[in-house]
C-alpha cells in the first residue's frame, strides 16, 4: 500500500505537470535573428497559453507551414482584424494614421496589405512581423496568419541571464 501511494503521488505530478505545460506555459527558444533587438537567437521564453485576446505589439509564437514544414516563429503582432496596415517611409500606418514603434529603430521597406489582396484584415487573422524587418521571414512573405495558428504570448525570458525578466 506504501508503495501505490508513492506511485501515485509521481504520477499526479507527471499529469500536473504535462496538464500545466499543454494548456497553460511551456518554454520555448527563439531561433534565428529575426527579432533582434528584442530577442537574440537562442533565447528561452515562457509562452502564456490561456490568454488569447491578442493586442498589437504583443510578441507572439505563431505554428505555420513554412516551405511546406511546421515551424514555431516567434513575431510580433502589428495588425488587428478590421485593420489596413501600410508602412511608408519606415512608419507604420494602422487605418492611414500613423503608429509608433518605439521598440525599433530600423529601416522598414514600403509595404502595404494590398500587396497581400486585402483591403483589411479578416475576421481571426493577424498580421505579424519580425523586429529586424531586414531579416525576417513574416506576414509581408507568409501572409496573414489565422488566430488559431498563435499559440500565445510571451511575457519571460529565462535565458540567457543577462535578459532575465519581463518582455
Amino acid at each position: 500500500m506504501e508503495k501505490l501511494k508513492e506511485i501515485l503521488s509521481y504520477v499526479v505530478i507527471i499529469v500536473a505537470v504535462v496538464l500545466f505545460r499543454t494548456f497553460i506555459a511551456t518554454p520555448v527558444m527563439v531561433d534565428g535573428t529575426s527579432m533582434i533587438p528584442t530577442l537574440v537567437d537562442n533565447q528561452i521564453l515562457i509562452l502564456y497559453k490561456l490568454n488569447k485576446d491578442y493586442r498589437r505589439f504583443d510578441i507572439v509564437v505563431v505554428e505555420h507551414k513554412v516551405h511546406g514544414e511546421e515551424e514555431k516563429l516567434v513575431k510580433r503582432v502589428i495588425g488587428l482584424p478590421g485593420e489596413y496596415v501600410e508602412y511608408k517611409d519606415s512608419k507604420l500606418y494602422i487605418n492611414k494614421k500613423e503608429v509608433k514603434e518605439s521598440f525599433i529603430d530600423v529601416e522598414t521597406e514600403d509595404w502595404s496589405l494590398a500587396k497581400l489582396g486585402y483591403l483589411e484584415i479578416p475576421k481571426d487573422y493577424y498580421f505579424v512581423v519580425g523586429d529586424n524587418r531586414g531579416d525576417s521571414s513574416d506576414s509581408r512573405i507568409l501572409g496573414l496568419i489565422p488566430k488559431k495558428e498563435i499559440k500565445g504570448k510571451i511575457k519571460f525570458s529565462l535565458f540567457p541571464f543577462s535578459r532575465f525578466g519581463k518582455i
